[in-house]
């Protein structure tokens, strides 16, 4: 899914990171959560490159979430970067990862070399987690796969969201070339509860037909799983959210999805964030705290 980044260049401190010659990435980060006297404590983040987090806050009190920035500081992929994340949420714990930008996909060079980006999230029995990433943008000729595995345990519960934003129109740069594959898996107890594929190329027919991409330049997915009354929290959204034939929400397998296909950016972060404000009681029984690097 998406590492959001921080403006700047590929100039950072050369302790803990690779920079090769091509002038391509390769940057990890392992991130580890246990619950201690009913306090959710980041106690592992090792990384390699230039991916870190800041420190752990707690704006909802200490004895709930734990809240935690994931920092890309070079500002997106280029060809031949790899980025890996792993997270894992021990018992009782309850992490909230987000990002303070957008990720930015760049065109691949001439070349037409790929990048790739690997997340993989466990929660173990009685742990949660909420992936909320910013948006996103994949510009024109941008070329790579995302790949992310979500592995739950027992009860464990997650939330989380992926928006894509496809070329720049506002710039008049639409992503009329390039292809990215996004692949999805998500499991309980190591059995697949959604599992998907999805190739975005500008040049397939599916990406302009009304019966797949429809020309959409925008899409989004939420997933929860763990969600108390899955078919109140449904009626809630349904009678709450703008309503427009831009999105959609069902359950399937115990997984409620909500998928947004549209143009606009903002339509589809504020659908998001909304739905994510109107599920967090029924899936935690506590309303939602916004993270305040989003307002900045």
């Amino acid at each position: 899914m998406s590492i959001a980044a921080v403006s700047g260049t590929p100039s950072l401190p050369t302790s803990g990171h690779r920079f090769d010659s091509e002038r391509h990435w390769a940057a990890s980060l392992a991130l580890r959560f246990v619950n201690r006297d009913e306090v959710t404590r980041l106690v592992q983040a090792r990384h390699q490159g230039p991916l870190r987090v800041q420190r752990a806050f707690y704006p909802e009190g200490r004895t709930q979430a734990c809240h935690v920035y994931v920092l890309h500081p070079p500002g997106g992929l280029v060809s031949g970067d790899a980025l890996t994340i792993r997270a894992d949420i021990e018992p009782g714990a309850h992490a909230l990862l987000t990002t303070p930008a957008a990720n930015k996909l760049y065109k691949a060079d001439s070349q037409g070399v790929a990048w790739h980006q690997q997340t993989t999230l466990n929660v173990e029995d009685g742990g949660i987690l909420e992936w909320l990433p910013q948006e996103t943008i994949a510009f024109d000729g941008s070329k790579g796969t995302q790949r992310t595995h979500i592995a739950l345990q027992g009860s464990a519960r997650c939330l989380g969201w992926e928006v894509m934003a496809l070329g720049r129109p506002a710039s008049q740069l639409p992503y009329a070339s390039g292809r990215i594959e996004q692949q999805f898996r998500l499991t309980l107890d190591g059995k697949p509860l959604w599992l998907e594929r999805q190739p975005l190329d500008p040049l397939h027919p599916r990406f302009r037909g009304r019966w797949g991409q429809g020309g959409a330049t925008v899409q989004a997915t939420l997933w929860a799983v763990g969600v108390n009354d899955a078919s109140s929290a449904i009626d809630e959204l349904r009678s709450t959210l703008p309503d427009n034939p831009r999105w959609a929400v069902t359950v399937r397998h115990d997984v409620l999805l909500l998928r947004y296909l549209g143009r606009c950016r903002n339509e589809a972060w504020a659908l998001c964030e909304q739905a994510w404000q109107l599920l967090r009681p029924h899936w935690v029984a506590r309303d939602a705290h916004t993270p305040r690097i989003w307002l900045t």
